[in-house]
């Protein structure tokens, strides 16, 4: 991890965590991702920041080059499955396509089955 990326929050970015940590239910991953940010912005280092937040450095590092970098949010699970299907080879996609929008086999319910052990193969 050669390159540190330098966060630096203008004051409409730095009350957005702050509301954030203030109060309401929120994933345990965005609190920590504020407190990061905003520790950030004081410009502790990375094993201060990990210290302090409870986090490893590796976690630091990446939420600090992902605040630089503009790409904060996470992709939804349904963007995440669309770069898995576009991953796979044309001969296994067409495949999954087949078998995934077939009838279920005999003893399985509509919609609880799987083509997991598709991925074995090929």
């Amino acid at each position: 991890m050669n390159v540190r990326y330098r966060v630096e929050l203008n004051q409409a970015e730095r009350d957005e965590p702050k509301a954030l940590l203030s109060g309401g239910k929120h994933s345990a991953r965005k609190l920590k991702r504020a407190q990061i940010l905003l520790a950030a912005d004081t410009d502790a280092s990375d094993e201060e920041i990990a210290r302090n937040v409870g986090v490893g450095s590796s976690t630091v590092y990446r939420t600090k080059r992902r605040f630089v970098l503009g790409n904060l949010r996470r992709r939804s699970a349904k963007s995440r499955a669309a770069a898995l299907i576009a991953s796979f080879p044309a001969r296994r996609k067409s495949c999954w396509w087949r078998t995934t929008c077939s009838s279920p086999p005999a003893g399985r319910a509509a919609g609880r089955w799987s083509c997991w052990p598709m991925r074995r193969s090929g």
